[in-house]
This record gives C-alpha cells, sequence and structure tokens, in this order.
C-alpha cells in the first residue's frame, strides 16, 4: 500500500479553500441604488443563480451578525430576476423595472390600488 504524501494533502486542502472564497458582483443591470445607510452584496446560491442580499443598518439585541434580507435572485444563463419566497426559494420571474430597492417581491395591489400607487413611475 503507498504511503500517502502529507504536502500533497495540505494543497489540496489550500486548493479548497481558495475556491470556497469567491465574490460576486451585481448583475450589470441592476440599477437600484441602496437605500441610505443599506448595501447590497451577492452570493451564489446554485450553479447559474445568485442571492442579492439587503444588509441593513440596524442590529438586533440578542446577537451580534449583521441584520440582512433576500433581496431576490438573478438567473446568470437566462438573464433574469426571480422575486423570492424566502431566502432558500426562487419564486416567480420578474421585470427589475417592476421591483423595488428593498425587495424583488411583487405588491398585491387590488386595481385601484394599482391605480394610484403605480401612477408614480
Amino acid at each position: 500500500m503507498p504511503k500517502s504524501d502529507p504536502t500533497l494533502k495540505a494543497d489540496l486542502h489550500q486548493i479548497d479553500s481558495v475556491q470556497c472564497v469567491t465574490t460576486e458582483e451585481l448583475p450589470p443591470d441592476f440599477y437600484h441604488e441602496p437605500p441610505e445607510g443599506y448595501s447590497y452584496w451577492v452570493e451564489s446560491f446554485k450553479r447559474n443563480i445568485l442571492a442579492i442580499w439587503l444588509q441593513h443598518p440596524d442590529h438586533f439585541n440578542y446577537t451580534n451578525d449583521p441584520v440582512h434580507t433576500i433581496w431576490g435572485f438573478y438567473n446568470t444563463k437566462k438573464r433574469e430576476y426571480y422575486a423570492p419566497v424566502n431566502s432558500k426559494k426562487c419564486g416567480d420571474a420578474v421585470d427589475i423595472s417592476d421591483t423595488r430597492p428593498y425587495t424583488a417581491m411583487q405588491l398585491k395591489l387590488n386595481p385601484l390600488e394599482h391605480a394610484l400607487y403605480s401612477s408614480g413611475r
């Protein structure tokens, strides 16, 4: 039985740790500016899907971890945005112009609310 080479194991471990550290950028057509005090960050979600997160300036009393919420998802192959069902599940495809700086979730408005609130665009 051949002996294992500790040098090879160290090199493989270093390669794995380097591959885990990736920085993703916002999609090129993502035109929202973060609200004051907020920021966006992106991470890989699935093979062709990026998760776009909104970092809040607030802090919870029970943890020192920063507060963040899922803004939405982006498919890099199809170049489509998706509203989040939650932070672990993509919802329906949405038009970027129908999203807001805080979320890609769509408002469920009745016809009167739609006429009142969508006239500002």
